[in-house]
């Protein structure tokens, strides 16, 4: 790429960055439960409702907070939240108690539900021509990245000082991030962002209704399985806790490898792409139990469960940025906030599958109902064609 390609390319690698870091501060006290367990005489389990209160907002607070801020001048609100972020993470830092901790996460999640709603779209916008679905791409590589790096780097930074360290080199990059944001991005003013008004139009189009529907039977499906994949690897596989540690990173991997790969595809086929990768993601949990004790069989498994699941997410982002054109945000907001409900209702059904059934069926659950999905991915494909071109102003 010669200079002013890059220059060209530059706000969208600028939004990979941010998504890197709004993802990295989501993954990375996963690692530090134990550690703010021991700062406020908790143990891990109790902790961990930190986790399921962020994504509860995110869930919830989604399309209020899209909607309250839809007129704000874009690279304006994007300073806006990193400033709400950066403070929030200032708050953890300083969080005397772990309630004062769970309201600074509050302040991570409001920011987080408007960022992943207007991000996607401005990447198309801010991209050059005819680069838009490698745009979208790009700040998918940014949250595979933040999966890789953003939790085990999270816990060595808390392991070798505090898990407040840790907060605080978060919230000191974020703002560097804004910094640099706010030298790079023209103003880019609120378009086709919709309103209060859009929202029942949004829902009378049934190609759209049927994204969310299968984006919410589909991540619940990988949550099931995904939600408990470290004690599985632990307790029915009989490996290393290490080995478990290195499942994550191919899932990682496999990320950036799908974040690469996924333009080219999308464009010759979208359709198949779809449909392909759902039914990855069944085949893959249904074989989870099989191949859970063999190393070699497990890394393949991460890698084609990685890539199917990036993929999926990539081609439902675009669907819905095609099928909202003229209420991007709002339907991204909508997007973000049932992707948030599926993984808590994936990692919910998968601890009742584990007590009730054991935890050596999580993959088959999760496999039946993905299967399900593939069902209906045909059905919605067939039906409604379901576009994944994107067409800029």
């Amino acid at each position: 790429m010669n200079r002013s390609g890059f220059v060209a390319w530059l706000p969208v690698f600028g939004l990979a960055v941010a998504a890197f870091i709004f993802n990295t501060s989501e993954f990375a006290p996963v690692g530090l439960l134990t550690d703010i367990g021991h700062s406020f005489g908790l143990a891990a389990a109790q902790v961990g409702i930190m986790l399921t209160i962020y994504a509860w907002c995110v869930a919830l607070l989604s399309v209020p907070c899209l909607l309250l801020t839809g007129q704000i001048e874009r690279r304006k609100l994007l300073m806006g939240l990193f400033a709400l972020f950066v403070l929030s993470h200032v708050l953890s830092v300083f969080a005397w108690s772990f309630n004062v901790l769970i309201i600074s996460r509050i302040g991570v999640a409001i920011a987080h539900s408007v960022f992943w709603a207007i991000t996607p779209s401005l990447a198309v916008r801010v991209a050059p021509k005819g680069g838009e679905t490698k745009a979208v791409s790009m700040v998918a590589l940014g949250v595979s990245i933040a999966t890789i790096a953003g939790l085990p780097l999270g816990r060595v930074i808390g392991e070798m000082f505090d898990w407040r360290i840790s907060f605080a080199a978060i919230g000191g990059v974020a703002l560097l991030v804004a910094i640099l944001l706010y030298r790079i991005l023209p103003v880019i003013e609120s378009k086709n962002a919709g309103s209060l008004s859009s929202i029942p139009k949004l829902f009378r189009r049934p190609a759209l209704v049927s994204v969310y529907l299968l984006a919410l039977v589909v991540v619940t499906a990988h949550f099931c399985a995904y939600s408990y994949i470290e004690p599985f690897i632990e307790q029915v596989a009989q490996l290393s806790s290490q080995f478990a540690t290195s499942i994550l990173f191919v899932f990682g991997i496999a990320g950036i490898i799908a974040s690469f790969v996924f333009s080219p595809f999308n464009e010759r086929a979208p359709a198949l792409l779809l449909n392909s990768v759902v039914a990855v993601l069944a085949i893959a949990m249904a074989c989870l139990l099989p191949l859970s004790h063999s190393k070699i069989g497990m890394d393949i498994l991460a890698l084609a469960w990685g890539v199917a699941l990036t993929l999926f997410f990539l081609s439902m982002q675009l669907r819905v940025l095609a099928l909202a054109g003229d209420a991007t945000d709002v339907a991204m907001a909508f997007f973000s906030g049932i992707v948030n409900i599926g993984i808590g209702a994936g990692a919910l059904l998968g601890s009742q599958v584990s007590l009730q059934l054991g935890m050596e069926h999580i993959g088959q659950i999760g496999a039946l109902l993905a299967g399900i999905g593939f069902i209906l991915c045909g059905f919605c494909c067939w039906r409604y064609g379901l576009s994944a071109r994107l067409v800029r102003d």
